[in-house]
């Protein structure tokens, strides 16, 4: 459908009180944000979506296919950095915060202040370059995340195939096929690859490419596994952690977060401490610590409080992975905070004021992340002080940093890897890959950096040599 047609559909019913025609409505209407690259909507606005007891508001949706019961919430896709609206909310509350979203979405959405910033100019001074690329398959609007095992790169695909690259030359090793789709993934434990299913399901893949368990689960995954040993950690996007057995999948335990109003569907990861336990981030701010064993609650604490006139201005998630770095626990919360805490009891070290949906990277000296904006932040360690803001980069969509040696690494949503010294956040280099989207933090790869983008190009950077 033509963006700007669906924004004017969209508007005229909302402006014109048809709210209550739009309610009856039961089959999903899609009404995407600003047209890409030209805009970056609110990260949770835009879209009217499946109306089906509740009205579902997000920002550049991709519509589940099936119809969702009744009884269940209504959830519409969205990419990463914006996460998603998952509202449990009564219909007059649904169609009230319609309505204000849809003024702010016509006011805002289509202005000045959202178009993406050009590419900044300014005098290279490393070489950047695609060492190799190969096709690992398009991700159908969900994230995937690489990886790096052994001599091998690795990574999924939306239509259920896992692949295996050689990690010098991106020679395609194996490929195997899950049989469903996947749509979280993927993690490595132990000797274990694993990918999730929208349905549910958990696969676990050896090294290569045979399916040695699938487990059911209660809802999609759309996070990466972890876990260490014996036990594998899956979260799912009902707001659970799962505990399963390494050698067949069974349950062992699980762990349920407290239910909230209105949460971005995101794809947060899980940091294991000391082979015992895994801190979490949950809606509502609350970063959790659980025990590995038995999956028992060891401390929960606030990163940030929601605050605000409506639900989705206290929407104040933490959807990204918590950097752990010893004894010291870093996360960040959407419109809320970014935190220092002690991983032996959740105590406070320092806090200040943040916006961001992505994770947390680190080094000696300081902490970096993306604002929901596409500003990128270098923080000490320590104090939590600002060391520097690199804002040449905002609304790019930009991804999470990756810090290699001397080096911070992010991605845009034009395909673009801009490579930025780690002492004052300058730009010393950049390339480009084809031209979609690269939304999962990219991670390194010995002295390489590797990455995925949306369309499924696997692509090795050199920097440097």
């Amino acid at each position: 459908m033509n963006s700007a047609r669906s924004y004017t559909a969209c508007g005229k019913a909302r402006l014109a009180g048809n709210v209550d025609n739009l309610a009856k409505r039961r089959n999903a209407v899609h009404m995407p944000c600003a047209t890409r690259p030209s805009g970056d909507c609110h990260p949770i606005t835009g879209v009217v979506g499946r109306l089906d007891k509740v009205t579902n508001i997000a920002c550049d949706a991709r519509l589940a296919s099936e119809r969702v019961p009744n009884s269940e919430p209504v959830r519409i896709d969205q990419r990463y950095p914006r996460g998603q609206v998952t509202p449990a909310m009564s219909v007059r509350n649904a169609l009230v915060l319609g309505t204000l979203i849809m003024v702010a979405l016509l006011i805002g959405c289509r202005g000045k202040g959202v178009k993406p910033s050009p590419l900044p100019e300014f005098e290279p001074r490393q070489s950047v370059r695609v060492a190799w690329y190969s096709a690992a398959g398009a991700s159908g609007g969900y994230i995937f995340s690489p990886v790096y095992v052994g001599n091998r790169a690795c990574a999924a695909a939306n239509s259920g195939r896992l692949s295996c690259f050689n990690s010098r030359n991106g020679q395609r090793i194996w490929s195997s096929s899950a049989g469903v789709g996947f749509s979280g993934g993927i993690g490595v434990v132990e000797n274990l690859i694993l990918a999730g299913s929208a349905k549910g399901q958990v696969f676990a893949f050896d090294t290569y490419g045979t399916v040695l368990w699938r487990s059911q689960l209660t809802s999609e995954i759309l996070s990466a596994p972890a876990g260490s040993g014996p036990t594998i950690i899956v979260r799912t996007g009902d707001h659970k952690i799962f505990g399963l057995d390494a050698r067949d999948g069974r349950e062992l335990w699980q762990h349920r977060a407290p239910e909230q109003p209105l949460t971005l569907r995101s794809n947060p990861g899980m940091a294991v401490v000391d082979d015992n336990a895994v801190i979490s981030g949950w809606p509502g701010g609350r970063l959790a610590k659980v025990g590995l064993n038995d999956g028992s609650l060891l401390w929960q604490i606030s990163v940030a409080t929601p605050r605000g006139d409506n639900k989705l201005e206290r929407i104040t998630d933490i959807a990204g992975t918590p950097l752990v770095d010893g004894d010291r626990v870093y996360a960040v919360t959407y419109q809320g905070r970014v935190g220092c805490f002690d991983t032996e009891k959740g105590t406070r070290i320092w806090g200040r004021d943040a916006s961001s949906a992505g994770s947390l990277s680190g080094d000696a000296r300081n902490v970096y992340y993306t604002e929901s904006d596409g500003v990128v932040v270098a923080l000490d360690k320590s104090t939590g002080a600002s060391v520097w803001r690199q804002e040449k980069l905002l609304h790019r969509r930009v991804t999470s940093p990756l810090v290699v040696g001397d080096w911070v690494i992010v991605g845009d949503y034009q395909g673009y890897v801009h490579v930025m010294s780690r002492d004052d956040g300058s730009f010393v280099g950049r390339v480009a890959t084809d031209g979609s989207d690269i939304v999962a933090t990219p991670i390194r790869m010995d002295e390489r950096v590797l990455l995925l983008t949306q369309s499924g190009g696997l692509y090795a950077i050199a920097i440097g040599g």
